[in-house]
């Protein structure tokens, strides 16, 4: 299975939003409220994949409105680079995740959820055509780059990828979340500012 069948000739932004909802190219769709498709300008020059939506963007059907878009939008200020002006999305349309209680805890998607989404991806890439791609996290990262990627490794440079558009990969804002203090937190955001302050100055 995978999404190539419902991925739509000719297609807008909006007509992929549209055609996504009605996506079943794998088993995510069973257990989430909806789809959560890319958003932004259909012209952006920035591209933003992340890895899948949370439980808030599952609710609100948009890409990193919860916690991890907070400090996502905090680090794009810090980095002079306007939300408006880029096109978010996520590597896997769908929320996986796991009952703990009453909560819903992030499960990370596997290779055949995260392949069988990868045409969204490339119609999202090819409608845009944005300048440059930040890959945000592991799963992302190696979505594009291919499996033996490391992000911490590698995080901060331009690199060539197979969408035929350069790439610079760096953390997920959630795992600036994670950090233990809030002198790693702050270490942390720092590191993710600067890699978005190459992104931008790799525009100019």
């Amino acid at each position: 299975m995978g999404a190539e069948e419902w991925v739509p000739d000719e297609p807008s932004v909006e007509r992929l939003r549209e055609a996504a909802g009605a996506c079943k190219g794998c088993d995510l769709w069973r257990n989430a409220t909806q789809t959560v498709f890319g958003e932004g300008s259909e012209h952006a020059r920035l591209m933003l994949v992340g890895e899948q939506p949370g439980d808030r963007e599952d609710i609100e059907g948009r890409p990193f409105v919860g916690p991890a878009g907070r400090v996502l939008d905090a680090a794009l200020e810090r980095a002079s680079i306007p939300r408006a002006n880029v096109y978010v999305t996520n590597v896997v349309k769908h929320f996986r995740w796991v009952r703990r209680g009453k909560r819903r805890l992030h499960e990370k998607p596997n290779s055949q959820q995260v392949r069988a989404c990868r045409p969204w991806l490339e119609a999202e890439v090819k409608v845009v055509r944005p300048r440059l791609i930040v890959l945000l996290g592991a799963t992302a990262a190696q979505a594009v780059l291919g499996p033996s990627f490391r992000v911490t490794q590698q995080r901060g440079k331009v690199l060539a990828t197979p969408l035929g558009v350069p790439a610079l990969a760096t953390v997920h804002p959630s795992s600036i979340l994670r950090a233990l203090d809030d002198e790693s937190r702050n270490e942390a955001m720092d590191a993710f500012v600067i890699d978005l302050e190459v992104a931008a100055r790799s525009l100019a």
